[in-house]
């Protein structure tokens, strides 16, 4: 895990979006897909619900503390 990956993550939470948070990072959505992609085989977990309105994220409290 990175920092850069953590950004990543905090990112699309408050967005509420891969592809806006995309946008915020100025970077390409499918490589901000992917990125999410390989820090949740790496972690073993799903770090947010996928929905057809967005993200939700999973394991606030458990992983992640504001």
């Amino acid at each position: 895990m990175t920092l850069q990956q953590i950004k990543y993550v905090l990112e699309i939470s408050k967005c509420g979006a891969i592809s806006k948070a995309a946008q915020e990072l100025f970077v390409a959505q499918p490589y901000l897909s992917s990125t999410l992609k390989e820090l949740e085989n790496e972690l073993n977990i799903k770090i947010f619900s996928r929905t057809r309105k967005g993200v939700i994220l999973k394991y606030y409290q458990t992983y992640i503390s504001f």
